[in-house]
């Protein structure tokens, strides 16, 4: 995985994280909703890259 994706990847699911916990913590569903969907586009990212390392190996 190149770094840079990696680093892509970890980013929007440490975004993801702060904004799921603020969304909760003042009980706004919307944005607790944004933060899980934001997780799962980093989780993907990763995904994608590993898939990619994994054809080329």
């Amino acid at each position: 995985m190149s770094a840079q994706e990696k680093a892509k990847a970890k980013a929007e699911q440490a975004k993801g994280k702060v904004k799921e916990s603020a969304g909760r913590a003042v009980g706004n569903e919307r944005k607790e909703a944004e933060g899980r969907a934001d997780q799962a586009k980093g989780d993907l990212r990763g995904a994608k890259e590993k898939a990619k390392d994994a054809l080329h190996d």
